[in-house]
């Protein structure tokens, strides 16, 4: 066990828009501890999402964030033999975390040809409530209502 709480890092913004958050989004879309390469992506695709919607594209980035961010989700829990999905409410710290996962893992499969293309085409899509990551969200949101009869069995 441990003998205290881990303490919670202090991240830097990011140099263009002066961010902690799209500072986060950054060291999640990071391969290989390549950082530089990270930021250029997220740039391009922020100015492409830009292009196409005629809209910020920060201002667009954030609300496909909001948009695919979860309320609940479920716990797997062994009650008696049997293992029950427990619905439970996610921490405001792992519901961007989540959101975020679920942004850069669903634009990595997308068929455009570079990652810029691709990360764009997931924010877009997600700003406007469709795609994989937004679908991802609606089908927790599902499986939790689904299984609200097993939340008294919670931790």
């Amino acid at each position: 066990m441990r003998k205290g709480k881990a303490k919670k890092r202090i991240l830097n913004p990011d140099p263009k828009f002066n961010d902690v958050l799209v500072a986060r989004f950054v060291n999640n879309l990071m391969i290989s501890g390549n950082k530089n390469a990270a930021y250029k992506i997220f740039y391009g695709a922020i100015d492409k999402v830009a292009d196409v919607t005629k809209e910020d594209g920060l201002e667009v980035w954030r609300r496909a964030v909001a948009n695919i961010t979860p309320a609940v989700e479920v716990k797997s829990r062994r009650v008696g033999g049997a293992n029950y999905q427990i619905p439970q409410e996610v921490r405001p710290e792992r519901k961007v975390a989540l959101a975020m996962k679920w942004l850069t893992d669903y634009s990595r499969v997308r068929k455009e040809k570079s990652m810029v293309d691709k990360l764009a085409a997931e924010i877009i899509s997600a700003s406007k409530e469709e795609g994989s990551a937004y679908k991802k969200k609606e089908d927790t949101h599902r499986m939790a209502e689904a299984n609200k009869a097993f939340a008294h069995f919670k931790f």
